[in-house]
């Protein structure tokens, strides 16, 4: 870690001297000034209203002022027109050094680090020299009349001379002259009196012109009176025979306007009378609606209970036609179901045989053989476990059907009565009591029964009794006796799927 500080030393060195170079050399120059940096370069650098670098030591940094200046332009003597009358003029002209790079470099040879009054009082003299050429080639008359002229002369004269020095003339005002004798004063007065004497003769010609005015004005304000006096007398003439006439008609208007009163309390009275009737037959024909629209809403109210009851009838119908659908369509699905096992058990011999006689048509070697003879072999045992199975489940189908039901019973029964054995307290009204409550559950066994009958098509009441009537038969006569199933008889009619080893051998 020493030994990279020692090595970056001169990195850091070099960095600061650079650091205090920006640091001491940086400059940034205004708008309204221009600064000039030179010294390492032949041609100086000029910033205006912007920043640069000054190398310190090497470079040196110089100002110039580019605002505007006034310069108050004066003939410090007189000076003679060219009609050779000696004339003082006092003027003010708007400078400023050109923003040009050619303009300032040209100020900066006469103008460098110059305050703004220094730059005008250097102007002033050579202004002042223009402005007297001007004057002599003008005459007094010229002079007082067109000012905008004169002035214009002045800067086009004076813009030559200010364009080496790299200055712009931006305005010339002249504000005043004045001429050592007074002409132009006298020449004020001249045209003073004939300024009055036009003044004196339009206000007699004005006065003439308002006299005849207003006796004209007169004239006719008179002749206007007496036709405005004739012409009212006329109108009130005319007034008092139009009020005349208007009274005979408002009296005629009246007597009509009496005879159409009685008239119309006529009318009005007849239609009153109308109308009562009107209303009187309106009432009478609404109540005859009003009760035959209460009649109308019975006879639906009836057919709404008859339609009702109807439905009813109809859903209870097909209810019940349903409920003997499903009935008939599960006796045809346990049907069909013993067909289909039927028929796989003859498929499965037909495939045994069709295999065996394939493998002996082929000449397949003894081994062969005795698989095919293995396969046919259990094929039949198969077979014949099942046609067993059936006519011992034929033959004691109804003990064994019994058997199961009687086991069940229990079960049905005790599921029936779980619910009492949750409930803590039972009370009973009327005719209720422990007999009750054991008629319920065996009512609801019953029902059990009766569904097992009725959606598998065993009657177990009537397979209980004959099982019962079939024991009491034969206790009392030996020689009826009804056997159970052999456990060999079970036991040959082994299931499909199970293996038959001895016969396989």
């Amino acid at each position: 870690m020493l030994e990279f500080l020692i090595n970056a030393i001169p990195f850091i060195a070099i960095a600061v001297v650079i650091l205090v170079v920006i640091m001491l050399g940086y400059v940034k120059a205004p708008p309204d000034q221009a600064y000039i940096i030179s010294g390492m370069k032949k041609e100086s650098k000029v910033l205006v209203g912007r920043a640069g670098i000054r190398v310190p030591f090497l470079e040196r940094m110089d100002r110039l002022y580019l605002g505007q200046m006034t310069v108050d332009i004066k003939t410090e003597q007189s000076v003679p027109t060219s009609d050779f009358i000696n004339v003082n003029v006092d003027a003010v002209a708007k400078v400023r050094i050109s923003p040009q790079p050619e303009g300032i470099k040209l100020a900066a040879k006469n103008f460098l680090n110059k305050r703004p009054e220094d730059i005008t009082r250097d102007l002033q003299d050579s202004l002042q020299g223009n402005m007297r050429e001007i004057i002599g080639t003008l005459s007094l008359k010229e002079i007082n009349t067109d000012r905008d002229s004169f002035s214009d002369q002045v800067m086009s004269k004076a813009s030559k001379d200010m364009d080496k020095l790299g200055i712009e003339i931006l305005s010339c005002n002249i504000q005043n002259v004045t001429d050592e004798n007074g002409l132009i004063k006298d020449l004020g007065a001249d045209n003073t009196s004939l300024i009055k004497k036009n003044a004196a003769i339009a206000k007699a010609q004005a006065d003439r012109d308002i006299a005849i005015a207003q006796a004209e004005a007169e004239r006719e304000s008179n002749e206007a009176r007496v036709q405005a006096d004739t012409q009212i007398a006329q109108k009130q003439n005319e007034l008092e025979i139009r009020r005349a006439e208007l009274k005979i008609m408002a009296d005629g208007k009246k007597a009509e306007a009496d005879a159409a009163y009685e008239i119309q309390s006529q009318e009005q009275r007849k239609s009153i009378e109308t109308a009562t009737v009107n209303a009187e037959i309106a009432k009478t024909q609404r109540q005859a609606e009003l009760k035959q629209a209460e009649v109308e809403v019975q006879k639906q109210t009836l057919e709404a209970e008859i339609r009702a009851k109807a439905d009813a009838e109809r859903y209870r119908q097909q209810q019940e036609a349903e409920a003997d659908l499903f009935k008939r369509q599960k006796d045809a699905e346990a049907a069909r179901y013993e067909q289909e096992q039927k028929a796989e058990a003859e498929r499965k011999i037909a495939e045994a045989q069709k295999y065996a006689k394939e493998q002996e048509a082929e000449g397949i070697a003894a081994v062969g053989k005795a698989e095919a003879e293995a396969i046919r072999a259990k094929a039949l045992a198969e077979a014949e476990g099942i046609d067993k199975k059936a006519e011992a489940m034929k033959k004691y189908g109804e003990a064994a059907v019994i058997e199961m039901v009687m086991q069940a019973l229990p079960e049905i029964a005790r599921h029936v009565a779980e619910p009492l054995s949750k409930v803590d307290k039972i009370t009973m009204y009327g005719e209720g009591n422990s007999a009750k409550l054991l008629e319920d559950i065996i009512t609801g066994t019953s029902q059990v029964t009766e569904g097992i009958t009725q959606s598998m098509g065993i009657d177990v009441k009537s397979l209980v009794a004959g099982m019962l009537g079939g024991k009491l038969a034969s206790r009392e006569d030996p020689a009826i006796v009804i056997q159970a199933p052999p456990p060999a008889a079970q036991g040959e009619a082994a299931p499909a799927g199970e293996e038959q080893p001895d016969q396989a051998e």
